[in-house]
């Protein structure tokens, strides 16, 4: 370790540890996963922070060799036990790039896309200084690289294959390789009842997919293929979606599956559904038709679905005559 130590710092990178570590320093080979806290903090005299992974209540996963954009924090990483607390003084020309890391961290942490933004910008553009990344602070800090101050604390080093890696941190061809098993998980999960947790899963292998989908010329033959990929998981998290009452999600998905391949009785059924329960009755019994139209075979089902928005809309006109009662007597 004391080797590393002097190589970082022979490069600009300066270490304090603050709290020592316990066990044998990890080997760090490609795939090992560290699962750590991190604060960035400017350098000066007052040290004004601009990320804290503990404010965000979810720490920071890297995998090595997976060619992280900030690659002093798997060289920081490799002299670091578990439980170890350090703080890493950075020079500028190690983290031109953190801006960028931290805008994408951000979007993860705020539940939208990592790369919103970033898809059709080259480096080039990325890191021009008209370029805004949506933050003043990062704007800021892209036009005027600083060095940086990491405090960094580790919380566990997982050997590879001893973990199940998360889908942003997977190859291509682990992403084609993993959308079955995750499907299938999903699929066991919802048989258990655990209907959020099933929808997570499914979300997962549809990220995964859509990821691939979008290095593919849209409409091509590998592009068309995902696309049909997509689509069962797609219905089955609109299931899951119709079981939580989140409808006009619902609608949204099936909707644009239905723009795409008219002749989805799934999807037809779901939205009729969808509709039904916002009271969309139109729409509703022009769903449920056209799933007859589609399917005859299905006619008991919808029935049973016409029924019930029937019943619905009966109880729906007793309350409102009810409601009502006297207003126009007054």
């Amino acid at each position: 370790m004391a080797q590393q130590v002097e190589q970082l710092r022979a490069d600009g990178v300066y270490k304090e540890v603050l709290r020592e570590g316990t066990g044998p320093l990890p080997d760090f080979r490609d795939g090992t996963k560290a699962t750590f806290h991190y604060r960035t903090l400017r350098c000066g005299d007052e040290e004004t922070p601009l990320d804290d992974s503990r404010a965000r209540g979810k720490p920071m996963e890297l995998i090595a060799g997976k060619k992280f954009k900030l690659p002093v924090w798997e060289a920081a990483l490799r002299t670091m036990r578990p439980g170890e607390r350090a703080r890493f003084r950075c020079d500028a020309k190690h983290v031109v790039l953190y801006p960028l890391v931290s805008k994408s961290l951000r979007n993860i942490a705020a539940g939208k896309d990592p790369l919103e933004g970033q898809r059709h910008c080259c480096s080039i553009a990325q890191l021009h200084e008209h370029y805004s990344l949506g933050y003043p602070d990062l704007d800021e800090l892209q036009k005027n690289p600083q060095p940086l101050i990491f405090d960094i604390e580790v919380l566990k080093v997982e050997a590879p294959g001893s973990y199940q890696q998360d889908p942003w941190a997977m190859t291509d061809e682990e992403k084609l390789q993993a959308v079955p098993l995750i499907h299938k998980e999903g699929n066991e999960l919802y048989r258990q009842g655990k209907v959020q947790e099933a929808a997570a899963k499914y979300y997962d292998a549809i990220a995964c997919l859509k990821n691939l989908q979008m290095k593919e010329q849209p409409g091509s033959p590998d592009w068309i293929e995902l696309d049909q990929k997509i689509t069962p998981l797609l219905l089955n998290y609109c299931q899951c979606k119709l079981q939580c009452e989140e409808y006009y999600e619902v609608l949204d998905h099936c909707s644009s599956i239905l723009n795409k391949y008219e002749d989805n009785v799934k999807a037809y059924f779901k939205r009729g559904k969808a509709h039904a329960a916002v009271w969309n009755v139109a729409e509703a019994q022009a769903d449920f038709a056209k799933v007859l139209a589609l399917d005859p075979s299905l006619r008991p089902v919808v029935s049973k679905e016409l029924r019930s928005l029937e019943a619905r809309l009966r109880e729906k006109d007793a309350e409102d005559k009810i409601r009502f009662k006297g207003i126009f007597s007054q």
